[in-house]
């Protein structure tokens, strides 16, 4: 017999609890099914991805583009703008969103480099919000609602960080790493002790693992009540930003601003 949660429990609910809304739950695993390599879909390809059977993936999609939430064009499907609203409502639901970006673009002011406030989506970091300077740094372009892999990047690791060891090792179970590039950690041993090193500094350089010339810098930010809101970085291009002055110069600038926000936000 199924038994009823109760509403003030923080214990999320499993699937096979009589509140667990399956049709809600499919819905965003298709929208999450889009992503950096997966930018446009057919009705199979979006079934495969799910594991769903195509009549119900149909269904979805359909249901989807009548809510604006993804376009179509015969028989491809892509994810719309309006998906962006999700995160908009996120960020204003904590009330934080305004704070936030323009405690960003005083960063990219100072420093001429681009600021970025990640939250961590499973094993993906998600940017909630970027102040972007003029260069650009990666060949895809990164705006709100982007997703990196968490493993690679410099918000990603702080935040993997910020977890107990319990919540970390159930994450990275089974999980394999792979080498972006020349300069890629892909020893679990190796990265487990780099997450070690980082929850102990309480700051994360990742230097060229994922994109060649992309150096960036993160720090977990905090409201005033001790609730991790996130990870607020700078990117820099590593040609142009030593990892020295990145260090000596950025991370001074990037704790005092976070400092500054946490001051601000409950």
């Amino acid at each position: 017999m199924v038994k009823p949660t109760d509403g003030d429990d923080d214990a999320a609910i499993t699937p096979d609890d009589r509140d667990f809304v399956t049709a809600l739950a499919s819905g965003l695993e298709v929208i999450s099914a889009f992503d950096q390599e997966h930018r446009s879909m057919t009705l199979s390809e979006v079934a495969t991805r799910t594991g769903m059977n195509r009549a119900r993936a149909r269904r979805f999609l359909l249901t989807l583009h009548s809510l604006g939430y993804v376009t179509r064009r015969k028989r491809q499907f892509e994810l719309s703008p309006r998906v962006l609203s999700l995160g908009y409502s996120f960020l204003s639901a904590n009330n934080y969103h305004s704070v936030v970006q323009q405690g960003l673009e005083e960063l990219t002011e100072h420093t001429g480099e681009s600021a970025s406030l990640g939250v961590l989506d499973g094993l993906d970091v998600v940017y909630a919000a970027r102040s972007a300077a003029r260069h650009r740094l990666m060949a895809i372009t990164l705006s709100v609602g982007t997703r990196l892999p968490a493993l690679y990047t410099s918000m990603g690791r702080i935040l993997l960080a910020q977890l107990e060891e319990s919540a970390l090792d159930a994450l990275l179970e089974g999980v394999t790493l792979e080498a972006h590039t020349e300069y890629t950690l892909t020893d679990m041993t190796a990265f487990r002790d780099e997450i070690a090193r980082v929850r102990r500094d309480g700051y994360c350089v990742v230097d060229q693992e994922l994109d060649s010339g992309l150096r960036s810098l993160a720090v977990p930010l905090y409201a005033g009540t001790g609730r991790l809101l996130g990870a607020i970085n700078i990117s820099t291009n590593a040609m142009r930003v030593s990892e020295q002055r990145l260090r000596e110069a950025f991370l001074p600038l990037l704790l005092e601003k976070r400092d500054q926000l946490s001051r601000h936000m409950q």
